[in-house]
């Protein structure tokens, strides 16, 4: 096993999963390696991941792939269910953990909000999309007055 797996799952389960709250469930990932199969799994409860390893007959899904793409799609240079489409990697199991791999992979590298792209690119549009259409009176304030 390499060290950047072991970092990857040391770090999901010390830093749980915010954008799992409503989840619970478990995910195996067998990673292949030229000469063996490492088995992780990664337990979701309510949003509290633990993550052990070796083999468990009773899981939610089980994700095959190679640790060379899993590490991709771990960093965020590859999203899983494009990744999935392709046939990058096989899973069995639930779908609704293949849809929640992009949330326990980190976002691509160069990734933005698309409100933080939008301010940037027409700035003056969403000034003005805050602005009472001519004519109409502004909302009042916290205080009663108008703007």
């Amino acid at each position: 096993m390499s060290e950047a797996v072991r970092a990857f799952f040391d770090g999901l389960a010390k830093g749980g999963g915010r954008m799992l709250r409503q989840v619970s469930g478990t995910v195996r990932f067998d990673l292949r390696y030229p000469d063996r199969v490492d088995f992780w799994l990664v337990r979701i409860d309510q949003g509290r991941i633990t993550v052990s390893r070796g083999e468990a007959a009773d899981t939610d899904t089980v994700i095959c792939t190679d640790e060379q793409l899993f590490l991709r799609m771990a960093h965020g240079e590859i999203k899983p269910v494009p990744a999935w489409l392709r046939n990058d990697f096989t899973a069995d199991g639930e779908f609704r953990f293949v849809m929640l791999l992009e949330r326990l992979f980190a976002p691509p590298p160069d990734a933005h909000h698309p409100r933080e792209v939008a301010g940037r690119q027409h700035p003056r549009a969403l000034a003005e999309c805050r602005q009472p259409p001519p004519g109409e009176a502004a909302p009042p304030t916290r205080d009663g007055e108008s703007r």
